[in-house]
């Protein structure tokens, strides 16, 4: 019998609702589009850039930044929208996938996991663990 994936609401909003207590002190002292700030965890600079801000949400895009010749692709980079009345925030995109649908036939063309939507906030909350656990520090053009 093959059983029909169906989405875990009650788990997908706990894991928005932690991811947004983990970015929210991470944030730029004001909501202005374009602030940036910068993280050393290890020898690794971690970018968080405000791109979009509007009363209820707040949108930045989060990355490793990388100053090798490394290909951008295998960079890591999120776009994630929060919502400040809700108090929850959302991976919008990751990588090359520009949107991410609730759930995945499988297989599929572009071979997207069922809980494609799940997989990428659960990588950005373990992110986000990893940077406050190990000596987060902010850099200078904060």
């Amino acid at each position: 019998m093959n059983k029909r994936y169906t989405v875990d609401l009650t788990g997908l909003m706990r894991l928005y609702e932690t991811n947004y207590a983990k970015l929210l002190p991470l944030l730029p002292k004001s909501d202005d589009v374009g602030d940036e700030c910068a993280y050393l965890v290890f020898e690794h600079e971690y970018r968080l850039k405000i791109t979009e801000s509007t009363r209820y949400t707040t949108v930045i895009c989060l990355w490793l930044h990388n100053e090798t010749d490394a290909m951008e692709y295998l960079v890591p980079r999120l776009t994630v929208r929060l919502y400040h009345d809700a108090k929850v925030a959302e991976v919008c995109s990751a990588q090359q996938i520009s949107r991410l649908k609730p759930r995945y036939d499988y297989p599929n063309l572009r071979m997207y996991q069922k809980d494609e939507k799940h997989q990428v906030n659960r990588f950005l909350g373990d992110w986000l663990t990893y940077c406050l656990k190990n000596g987060l520090r902010k850099q200078s053009i904060c």
